[in-house]
C-alpha cells in the first residue's frame, strides 16, 4: 500500500542517519580522573542509521527486519522521538504509540495502577479516562491480582503484557511495536495477534519489528530490510522475508555457489576426485538459497583419475542439527553408470522438491565403488552448503505439502461424525 495521491502518509523518514561514539577506555571513578589527568580517551563512531528514508501510508502495517544490529530498534527510537537523528528528518500524522523497549516509561517503585494512569495520561488520554480504562488494561494484561504488587517485583512476561495492554488503550493512530513480544508467552502472543488483527481491521497505522518472518507475512503490507544501517530492500512482504533470511544465514566459505573441494575433508583412494559442488535453482542457475516448496537440484564435477566401471554417485544433506535430511545415490536409480578413464569429467545432479524447512544444510557428496557403497573412491565432508528460506515457522523438520478439508456435522447427531464401525 503506498500512499493516496496528495494524501499525506501517516509517517515519513527522508534520510535519516544516527551516529553513536563510543569511548575507548572509560572513566569510572574520581581517583582515576585525580591519577590520570591528562589522560584522553578516544572515540570510534558507530554508524546505526545511514541514509534510511521510507513512507508508511494511513491504515498501513509496515514490517522492518534485520540481523541484530542493523539498526531496526534505533530507527523505532528516533520515530518516537527517544533518541534525535543526527541527520534528515521524520513526519508523523496522527498520535503515536510506541511499545519499544521492556520497562520503559515504568516507574518500578509504583505499582500497576500508578503506572498505566501515568502512562495513559503521558500517551494522550486524560487523567479521568485513563482511569476509566484501568480495569479493561489490567484485566486484558491478566495481572488482577498483582495490580498493587510494584512492578520492580514483575517478571519479563508480566511487563510485557502491562505495557502492550496500555498501549492498545491508548486510541493510538499509529503504533510502533518492537520485537519485545517475544518474550511473552505463547498463550499472550497469541492474544496480541487477534489485537493486531482488530487494529488492522480498525484502519490504524502499525510499523512491526520482528524477526519472525511468518508475523511479518501474516500482518504486514510491506517490508524494509536494513543491514548495518542502511536500508537494503523495501517492498513486498515474502520478497523481503526472502532476502532477511538469505543476508542472516550468510555466506560461508565455499557455500552457495559452488566450492572447491581442497577445504573440504576427504575420504577415499583417489580414482575419483570432486573438483566442485553447488546448487541450482529451478531454472538451472547456481543458487546460494532456495525456497522451500520449489524444485531444484544438487550437481557435483567429478574428475576420475583411473579407469573406474560403474561407480555410485550420491550426496547426502544434513540439517543445522547435523539431522540427515536427504540421501540419494545411483545405487537405488542407476547402478550402470557407465566406464570412465583416467581424466574423464562428468556432472552429475540429484534433482528433487525442496521440502525442507528454513535453515542452512550441507551436502556432503561421494563416489563410491559399485557394491556396498563404502568403498570410496572420493567424498568431501560438507563439501558446499545453502540456505533454504521460508516464511512459515514450524517445528517440523520438512514441510511436505498437504490439504486439510474441514467439514460441518449436524449439531443434532453427533453420532454422524463417527465411522460407520463405530456406531
Amino acid at each position: 500500500m503506498t500512499p493516496a495521491s496528495g494524501a499525506p502518509p501517516a509517517v515519513s523518514v527522508a534520510g535519516v542517519s544516527k551516529t553513536f561514539r563510543v569511548p575507548n577506555e572509560r572513566v569510572h571513578t574520581l581517583k582515576e580522573r585525580a591519577l590520570h589527568p591528562f589522560r584522553r580517551s578516544g572515540f570510534d563512531e558507530f554508524v546505526a542509521l545511514d541514509d534510511v528514508s521510507f513512507e508508511v501510508a494511513h491504515g498501513e502495517f509496515l514490517g522492518v527486519v534485520g540481523r541484530n544490529g542493523s539498526g531496526k530498534s534505533t530507527l523505532l527510537k528516533c520515530m518516537a522521538g527517544i533518541y534525535r537523528a543526527d541527520r534528515g528528518a521524520i513526519y508523523v500524522d496522527g498520535r503515536l504509540s510506541a511499545f519499544i523497549e521492556l520497562g520503559v516509561g515504568f516507574n518500578p517503585d509504583l505499582p500497576a495502577r500508578d503506572n498505566v494512569l501515568i502512562n495513559g495520561t503521558m500517551l494522550g488520554l486524560s487523567p479521568r479516562e485513563a482511569k476509566r480504562r484501568f480495569d479493561s488494561v489490567i484485566d486484558f494484561a491478566e495481572l488482577r491480582e498483582f495490580e498493587h504488587l510494584k512492578i520492580k517485583n514483575y517478571s519479563s512476561g508480566m511487563l510485557v503484557r502491562l505495557a502492550f495492554a496500555v498501549m492498545i488503550h491508548v486510541d493510538a493512530d499509529i503504533l510502533l511495536v518492537d520485537e519485545v513480544l517475544a518474550v511473552g508467552d505463547a498463550a499472550f502472543q497469541q492474544k496480541c495477534f487477534d489485537e493486531f488483527y482488530r487494529l488492522r481491521d480498525e484502519g490504524r497505522t502499525m510499523i512491526l519489528v520482528t524477526h519472525d518472518m511468518g508475523a511479518v507475512e501474516r500482518f504486514c503490507d510491506r517490508a524494509v530490510l536494513l543491514e548495518k544501517g542502511v536500508k537494503i530492500r523495501e517492498g513486498d512482504s515474502h520478497r523481503v522475508g526472502m532476502q532477511y533470511l538469505e543476508v542472516n544465514f550468510g555466506r560461508r566459505e565455499g557455500a552457495g555457489e559452488g566450492a572447491e573441494a581442497g577445504t573440504a575433508a576427504r575420504a577415499g583412494d583417489g580414482r575419483a576426485e570432486i573438483r566442485e559442488a553447488w546448487f541450482e535453482d529451478e531454472h538451472g542457475n547456481v543458487a546460494s538459497s532456495l525456497e522451500t516448496g520449489r524444485p531444484c537440484a544438487f550437481a557435483a564435477r567429478v574428475r576420475f583419475t583411473a579407469e573406474v566401471a560403474d561407480p555410485l554417485f550420491g550426496v547426502t544433506l544434513e540439517n543445522g542439527n547435523h539431522d540427515h535430511v536427504l540421501s540419494a545415490s545411483t545405487l537405488w536409480s542407476n547402478p550402470r553408470s557407465g566406464r570412465f578413464e583416467a581424466d574423464d569429467e562428468v556432472v552429475y545432479r540429484v534433482c528433487f522438491t525442496n521440502v525442507f524447512s528454513p535453515g542452512r544444510y550441507d551436502a556432503t557428496p561421494a563416489v563410491a565403488l559399485r557394491g556396498s557403497g563404502t568403498s570410496w573412491l572420493d567424498r568431501r565432508e560438507r563439501l558446499c552448503s545453502i540456505v533454504v528460506a521460508g516464511t512459515q515457522a514450524t517445528d517440523a523438520i520438512v514441510q511436505l505439502p498437504y490439504e486439510i478439508a474441514v467439514e460441518r456435522v449436524q449439531a443434532s447427531a453427533p453420532w454422524a461424525a463417527q465411522p460407520e464401525a463405530l456406531r
